[in-house]
């Protein structure tokens, strides 16, 4: 992880020294910025925002992981059903997400519930589809002797499916990770008080340019380090995937 992060670390001196003697108004120098982020974590007022874009975030991720991959299982395994519905899942999938952002919340109001609620609907894509992916990926001689011996299924789907498809899945979750975090931060922009969209929108509002790229900046290190954490959960989950040196 750490020689992964190098060319973070010299973009950073970079950034911080040629923007030093920055007169534009808003392009702030690096030292401003990171002074207003400071002054916003001491303060609290970015922390309690950071908590509930997180929460928000991680409810819909939840959500659209448990409904993504029940669904993925039910349509790769049911041929029929996969042909009535494709159309319909590729319709949605080809809406841009944030476009959704205005009229889920106006339809559901403006609290966190349809908040959450518009999180796990762009992330559920991703994830259904590789879903379906790995379902059908599954060897054709595994579920023939699967219907040989009889294999209750319950056991059929907990032994040989999910796991046949559990890689296809991570790449899913993976996708779904900064779609999540964009509409995220879209979602906040709308009728809401808290979060760091809020955050980031009301400086914007208010010509507070620093805390704008400070909000901004927040919202990347809290990707990336969402994004490292989950390759090595990943990297745990799937160990006897890579062992195999399946790629």
């Amino acid at each position: 992880m750490a020689q992964a992060s190098w060319l973070v670390v010299v973009a950073a001196i970079a950034w911080w020294f040629l923007s030093a003697r920055s007169t534009n108004f808003f392009i702030p120098p690096l030292a401003d910025i990171m002074a207003s982020l400071g002054k916003d974590l001491g303060n609290g007022v970015i922390a309690a925002g950071a908590a509930y874009s997180l929460g928000n975030l991680f409810g819909g991720l939840a959500i659209a992981i448990g409904v993504g991959i029940l669904l993925g299982i039910l349509l790769g395994e049911a041929r029929w059903l996969r042909e009535i519905v494709d159309p319909i899942i590729h319709f949605f999938r080809s809406i841009p997400q944030a476009a959704l952002v205005p009229l889920i919340i106006g339809t559901f109001g403006v609290g966190q519930g349809p908040k959450v609620g518009t999180i796990a609907f762009a992330c559920m894509w991703p994830v259904l589809l590789n879903t379906i992916d790995g379902v059908l990926g599954v060897e054709p001689t595994v579920r023939k002797f699967a219907r040989v011996y009889r294999i209750p299924p319950a056991l059929y789907f907990r032994r040989v499916v999910l796991p046949a498809a559990l890689p296809q899945i991570m790449a899913g979750i993976r996708v779904a990770l900064p779609i999540g975090i964009t509409v995220m931060v879209v979602s906040e922009m709308f009728a809401s008080t808290e979060g760091l969209g809020f955050y980031i929108l009301n400086s914007s509002a208010t010509f507070q340019v620093p805390q704008t790229w400070a909000g901004a900046l927040l919202v990347g290190v809290v990707g990336y380090v969402l994004s490292m954490l989950f390759v090595l959960v990943e990297r745990r989950v799937l160990r006897w995937y890579h062992a195999s040196g399946a790629q």
